[in-house]
């Protein structure tokens, strides 16, 4: 029994979905005469790069000449799509790499087609022949017999080779939109009687990534596996996608600060056998939308999504402040980078969320950021935004209660509160320092050996020992300097002139100070655990 994927390929160009760039130039070109001897069809999997080629051999081969309008009921258009034309040879690259197949093909090249009027070669996976293999195609690629085309097929363009690239037309296939997908899907059904909603076939599409081949191919096993009656929970159960009440229901837990309940649901979710690594893939998709809607103030029409979806994205992304969307997405990367490793994505997904949720209990420099760019938008907002949007849990509600609200007539703060020399003390090593060394260590290991020393009119003094005046020199580049007022800025949300300064040294002990011999002994006893050894 043929796969569906196989049994629905686009048979001519008017039914290639999503490549309407690459159709328009090949008829034109087949229509003017202007066929070339060479092209290359790159792009991701499953988006139809072997089977434009076919469609190509066709339109080349069709009756009375080439002809982009071709009829694929001719009996040269279904032998080619059966591959069982004498013109149109198919070779795997993988396993047909090397010099010697090179060899065939030249021996070969020179015959005469038999049915049409030219002879195409088809090359899948053609990044994988190797060097001296696409050295001995050079010259017959560059000057062939007029009869001869060459389609050469990859995902990965960037490793055929330069010489190559340079005597092709290359065409570079695009993902389809999740639309295109869907209509696709649509159209199998329809042709095979299968019983599937759109809500169903949009969540085949979404899991496909852009891949025909793959969204047609679940559909098929969906469609054993159900009886041709597919629903969403099937869709869910196979697929392994996550309801989108999900995705909403777990980022209501970081609006209302509610750590436990996001850990429960993860729970919940993993003892039904969720793939977690799907979930973090889902929830930054999610998160993508949130951030779109915020900073273009509508979900986006490209965005595959139903009205009642388009209602609640608007309504959660103004519940979820735009810095805790972006930390969130960092966080995320973290758990995505772990489960392309082969990891379990499942615990950096957590500590994301216990983070986002409880940020006083982060003291990174980045969580620190946050928590400032948090205060800014909400003072920022008036004071009645900042009292409705507390950042700590509810639960401490009671421990730190929330000032009244100011009165609605009383203007918004005009600056952020002054800077304190104790709180930039507090956050220099494990703030600013930290900051720093994520740009540059060896800055870093000279602003160890300073310290701020005052604060006045938003200017800073750094203050180094007075043995340090090379750390200092070397501080006072302007680079360096303007490394350090961003480093000071992302941990204290304000832009700092910077001044620096050397100590003073101690002064010596007065000589009435001075240590007895049997104090001196004392001492070196109690530090270095030394024993006096009597001489005789």
């Amino acid at each position: 029994m043929t796969a569906l994927y196989r049994k629905y390929r686009p048979l001519d160009f008017g039914h290639v979905v999503g490549q309407e760039a690459v159709v328009r130039t090949l008829r034109n070109a087949i229509a003017g005469d202007q066929v070339r001897q060479a092209y290359l069809f790159a792009g991701p999997r499953g988006t139809g790069k072997t089977s434009m080629a076919r469609i190509l051999a066709k339109a080349l081969n069709a009756d009375g000449g080439p002809n982009p309008d071709f009829d694929p009921g001719a009996p040269i258009a279904r032998a080619i799509a059966d591959g069982g034309s004498l013109d149109v040879i198919e070779m795997d690259a993988a396993s047909q790499r090397g010099i010697d197949d090179v060899r065939e093909i030249r021996d070969r090249a020179i015959l005469q087609p038999v049915e049409g009027r030219y002879k195409v070669y088809i090359v899948d996976e053609a990044h994988q022949l190797t060097d001296a293999a696409w050295n001995a195609l050079l010259k017959l690629i560059e000057e062939p017999p007029p009869h001869l085309v060459f389609v050469f097929c990859t995902t990965d363009l960037h490793k055929v080779i330069a010489t190559v690239r340079s005597r092709c037309q290359t065409f570079v296939f695009q993902r389809p939109r999740l639309q295109e997908l869907v209509a696709v899907l649509r159209r199998v059904c329809d042709g095979e009687g299968i019983d599937a909603p759109d809500a169903a076939l949009a969540l085949v599409a979404r899991g496909a990534r852009g891949s025909f081949r793959d969204a047609v191919s679940t559909l098929d096993q969906l469609a054993a596996a159900s009886g041709r009656t597919i629903s969403v929970q099937d869709v869910l159960q196979l697929v392994g996608a996550v309801e989108e009440d999900i995705l909403f229901r777990l980022c209501d837990t970081i609006v209302d600060h509610d750590g436990a309940g996001a850990l429960m649901l993860v729970e919940e979710l993993a003892d039904q056998g969720q793939d977690i690594g799907q979930l973090v893939v889902e929830l930054l998709d999610h998160l993508r939308c949130l951030l779109l809607v915020q900073h273009i103030g509508h979900v986006p029409d490209s965005v595959p999504v139903t009205e009642e979806t388009r209602e609640r994205l608007r309504e959660q992304a103004n519940q979820i402040p735009e810095p805790t969307v972006v930390r969130l997405i960092d966080l995320l990367a973290v758990a995505l980078e772990d489960k392309r490793q082969g990891g379990d994505p499942r615990l950096p997904l957590e500590l994301a969320l216990v983070k986002v949720t409880r940020p006083h209990g982060d003291l990174s420099h980045a969580s620190l950021a946050h928590r400032v760019e948090l205060l800014e938008a909400r003072l920022a907002a008036g004071p009645a935004a900042a009292a409705s949007r507390p950042s700590a849990p509810p639960a401490h509600a009671a421990a730190d209660p929330v000032p009244p609200a100011a009165p609605a007539d009383t203007p918004p703060p005009a600056s952020l509160p002054p800077l304190e020399l104790e709180q930039l003390g507090d956050a220099w090593q494990r703030g600013v320092v930290e900051a720093v060394r994520e740009r540059s260590i060896p800055i870093a290991t000279l602003l160890g050996e300073a310290r701020p020393v005052a604060i006045a009119a938003d200017t800073v003094t750094i203050e180094f020992a007075p043995a340090a005046a090379f750390h200092r020199a070397q501080v006072e580049d302007p680079k360096n300097l303007a490394l350090l007022r961003d480093a000071l800025y992302q941990v204290t949300g304000r832009r700092l002139a910077i001044e620096t300064t050397i100590g003073t040294a101690d002064e010596p002990a007065p000589a009435d100070e001075t240590l007895s011999e049997e104090s001196l002994i004392s001492l070196l006893k109690d530090t270095f655990d030394a024993q006096e050894v009597e001489e005789h």
